[in-house]
Order: structure tokens, then C-alpha cells, then sequence
């Protein structure tokens, strides 16, 4: 495992001891690593956001609604691949339907009406589907390169998860320890194969940090229940995220995030994310099927 810091900083693995001035990180102790359900680990997440600047005419602006498909698949040897496909691009509201109607109801988008350039299209694209270039064939997580085993070995406990992902932080010169942990901990509920006791300790962990609450069951944008998390980042920008769990399986479900500047919503920070399939397949990488 190595932590991404000034070139000074020395490799580490995990049970063993990283030298930091006159103190020691410790990393967890070795245990039998959980083998693999599948041949990949999946997530599929279909995300939406309305574009930050607006079309048709001054008179009769409108906006447009962005949604598209990614994909990663990681072997357990940590090669992975990313695919990705835009859907289409509609108008927002009711309100933006009519406007865009009255422009003729285009089916591209060159041009906003500010005079930015853009390529937006009412027609999904074709996708496209790679492996991941010119990176260590391992799990990127928490500022450092993980080996399987060693995504299998993090912390099952949630007091000692939040006290390894802190020193982990330190490591890499975070400024900002709490919101390292806030952006760090739901990563664990998707984004690597870390077994599922080591995913309800992340979940655990996220509800003892400060300007996070429980906020009961809660449904995504596909129907499914889960637990609610919401998320005060307490930022300028007044950022507040809510998260969905799926708490049976201890993955993600969605995770929709609204910022607003003045009262009013910042378009091109607000965004929903589905996720609409987190966990072991033995399906081959390939492009984004249609929703």
C-alpha cells in the first residue's frame, strides 16, 4: 500500500509500521483475506444534473437535464475497466418543455445563450468501454494503492476504521479531517470489494461524524428502500448530501447532493446519483446498456 504524500514518505503495507517523524502509523493487523464472489467487482451508476447554463432565447430560456451511465469492473488482481454512455438531454421542467417547444424543439445543443460552446444531444450516444490507463493494477482508496488482500484486512471495527482513516489523512496532509472521513467512509459502501462487515462499519462510523443524522427509510429514484444519511457539509456553499443504504447488503443505493449559494441552487454542483448495481458479477466489461 503506498500513501501518496511528499517523496519522502516510504511504502508501507499493511501490519506494518510507517515512520512519521517520531511516531509510528500502524496499519491493521494481517487476517485471512475474504475471497471473491465473482470475477469483477461492479457498479453501474446512472447520474443526473441539470447543465449549469440555460438555452434558447433570453426571452424564453430553458433548461436541460444531463443524465449518464458509468460503469467500472475491478478484478480481484485490481486491473479494472470503465465504461461510460450519455442518455439523452431533455428539458428539465414542464415549464422548460414548452420553452424548449417554442425554439423549435431542437435535438442538439451547440451553443447556450450566453455564447458557450456545448455538445448536448437529445439522442443517447453510442458509449464506450476501456481498461483503466497508465495506473498500478490495484484498488485506488483513501489517498493510496490497495492490493486485494489488503482492501480485505481495513478495519471491521468502526471506531478503529475512523481512527486508521484519520491517520491515513494525516499522512496524506489533509487539511480538513472530518470532511476527509465524510467524503472517505461511504466510498467503502461501493467503490472497492471490501468485505461486507468492513462496509457496516464504514456506515457505523459515518453516523458518529458531526453534521451527519440518521434521517429514517427512504426510497431511491428505482423504488428501493433503505436507510437515509443526511450530510451538512457546513461549507460556504451550503452543500448537503443524502445518502440511501441498502443496510442488508451494506452498499449504496443513491447519493444526491444540493448546493446552494444565496438561497439559490448552484446547477452545475446538484447533481442524483443512482447506483443502480454495486457488487460481484461474472459479466464481461463492456458498453453501458441503455436504462
Amino acid at each position: 500500500m503506498t500513501f501518496v504524500t511528499a517523496p519522502a514518505w516510504r511504502l508501507i503495507t499493511l501490519g506494518v509500521a510507517l515512520a512519521v517523524g517520531a511516531t509510528a502509523l500502524s496499519a491493521p493487523a494481517a487476517v485471512a483475506a475474504t475471497p471473491p464472489e465473482g470475477a469483477y467487482w461492479h457498479t453501474r451508476t446512472m447520474s443526473t444534473s441539470t447543465h449549469p447554463w440555460r438555452f434558447g432565447s433570453k426571452a424564453r430560456p430553458y433548461s436541460l437535464v444531463q443524465r449518464d451511465i458509468t460503469e467500472r469492473w475491478s478484478a480481484p488482481d485490481g486491473r479494472a475497466w470503465f465504461g461510460y454512455r450519455e442518455l439523452a438531454t431533455l428539458p428539465g421542467t414542464a415549464a422548460d418543455k414548452k420553452a424548449w417547444q417554442r425554439d423549435g424543439s431542437p435535438s442538439t445543443w451547440s451553443e447556450s445563450i450566453d455564447g458557450k460552446t456545448v455538445k448536448l444531444s437529445a439522442h443517447p450516444a453510442k458509449g464506450r468501454v476501456g481498461p483503466r490507463p497508465n495506473e498500478p493494477s490495484q484498488f485506488w482508496f483513501a489517498q493510496q494503492w490497495l492490493t486485494y488482500d489488503e482492501v480485505q484486512r481495513l478495519p471491521s471495527d468502526p471506531g478503529r476504521l475512523k481512527d486508521w482513516l484519520t491517520k491515513a489523512g494525516q499522512v496524506s496532509r489533509e487539511n480538513d479531517i472530518p470532511g476527509w472521513l465524510r467524503y472517505t467512509l461511504p466510498e467503502l459502501l461501493h467503490d472497492v470489494p471490501a468485505p461486507k462487515e468492513v462496509r457496516a462499519a464504514a456506515y457505523q462510523a459515518l453516523l458518529t461524524l458531526p453534521g451527519i443524522r440518521a434521517g429514517g427509510d427512504a426510497k431511491d429514484a428505482l423504488g428501493r428502500s433503505g436507510a437515509a444519511v443526511l450530510i451538512d457539509t457546513g461549507q460556504k456553499d451550503s452543500a448537503k448530501i443524502r445518502l440511501i443504504v441498502d443496510t442488508g447488503r451494506m452498499v449504496l443505493l443513491s447519493r444526491d447532493q444540493t448546493v446552494r449559494f444565496d438561497g439559490k441552487i448552484l446547477r452545475g454542483k446538484t447533481y442524483e446519483e443512482t447506483l443502480v448495481e454495486v457488487g460481484w458479477t461474472n459479466a464481461q466489461p463492456a458498453v453501458p446498456a441503455l436504462p
